[in-house]
């Protein structure tokens, strides 16, 4: 009984209510704007697919983990927020845990290449000639195994995960470093191999290319004030950190799903002008397909149809009408050129216009007439 108070007491919100129902709100618009980001960004990406450049892999691959942490924390984040309490139970907050550092380590690894691969082409034009969609991929894969042996790491015993300091999600345990050499290590290999290592990477390469990439800058930014709060979890006093500032550090590092499809589709001209093609298309369609358009396509059509009866009667009656008649015909008559035998009249069957004398309407076949 003692065990299972214990385990149910460590799921409990260490943050007031009010706040759980805070960050609970934050959490639904950041899943809805994620959601909303990266499926377009995706949308525009397959549409594009046949024309995408080896760097742009890098870009849907960014895309496709911001997604994927869209639709594995936050549904179970919100509604332990709205309870004030963690939902699931131990296992999924061990898997919960596992995919927030997966998908994240692989958003901030991938970032690396990116900023590597521009470097490359930008610093080093011979080599970067050279890297073609074959090596993205075999990067992007690079990158899913570089962030899998983090993510699984704590499910051996290197590293634990538990639940967070303020109890209604779950993440890295920055407490056992304290007690726990294993622990440590693991603690010291994330901070310098998935933070240091990486930023400093991005920040010089983006030096040297002096380039700003709106993406990079705010990824940092989101997840800087939580590797601070875990640092100071993992090497102080754990007891000092307030819930409150793991909570602002969470909220922070969430809001990275969303950066990633604003800054790419605004601000990228090849991604910007291709969805301007779609959303135009889009609005041809729905045009298409509204009530007010129909009416005009009918009077167009049958417009065209009186004015084809009208041309046909009149010659089948043998009326001398300038309409529908040759021009160069008219124009014979007027200087005199052309007897009354040999006036031509032009008659149009469907798009063909055939050229006889007068005399000749009165014993064409019906079907020309």
């Amino acid at each position: 009984m003692g065990n299972a108070s214990e385990a149910s007491d460590i799921f409990l919100s260490k943050i007031s209510k009010e706040h759980d129902i805070l960050i609970g709100s934050i959490y639904s618009v950041f899943c809805l704007l994620s959601l909303a980001g990266n499926c377009i960004l995706l949308l525009v990406a397959y549409h594009k697919r046949s024309m995408l450049k080896p760097a742009e892999f890098f870009i849907i691959n960014l895309s496709i983990s911001d997604l994927g942490m869209t639709l594995t924390l936050f549904p179970l984040a919100i509604p332990s927020s709205f309870s004030h309490r963690w939902l699931f139970g131990e296992i999924t907050c061990q898997l919960y845990a596992m995919c927030g550092v997966l998908f994240g380590l692989c958003s901030l690894t991938n970032l690396t290449a990116l900023s590597l691969v521009c470097c490359l082409k930008v610093c080093f034009p011979n080599h970067g000639s050279r890297f073609s969609s074959s090596h993205a991929r075999l990067l992007v894969v690079g990158v899913w195994c570089y962030a899998s042996v983090f993510a699984v790491g704590p499910l051996v015993q290197w590293g634990h995960y538990g639940p967070e300091p303020y109890g209604t999600a779950c993440c890295i345990d920055w407490r056992a470093p304290n007690h726990e050499l294993s622990s440590l290590s693991y603690i010291v290999c994330l901070f310098f191999f998935c933070y240091v290592l990486p930023c400093a990477t991005i920040i010089l390469s983006y030096t040297c290319i002096l380039m700003t990439v709106a993406v990079c800058i705010g990824f940092l930014g989101a997840w800087s004030p939580y590797a601070i709060v875990a640092m100071w979890a993992a090497f102080g006093d754990a007891t000092w950190v307030p819930p409150d500032a793991f909570a602002i550090a969470a909220i922070l590092a969430k809001s990275s799903t969303i950066y990633n499809p604003v800054v790419y589709l605004l601000c990228k001209p090849n991604f910007r002008e291709c969805l301007y093609k779609d959303t135009s298309t889009l609005r041809q369609r729905i045009y298409r397909g509204s009530p007010q358009s129909e009416p005009r396509e009918r009077f167009g059509g049958t417009s065209q149809r009186h004015k084809d009866l009208s041309i046909s009667t009149r010659l089948s009656n043998g009326q001398q009408d300038s309409y529908g008649t040759c021009l160069h015909c008219a124009d014979d008559a007027e200087r005199g050129h052309v007897t009354t035998s040999q006036r031509t009249a032009c008659i149009l069957t469907g798009s063909t216009f055939t050229e006889v004398t007068v005399g000749q309407l009165s014993a064409a076949p019906a079907d020309l007439l």
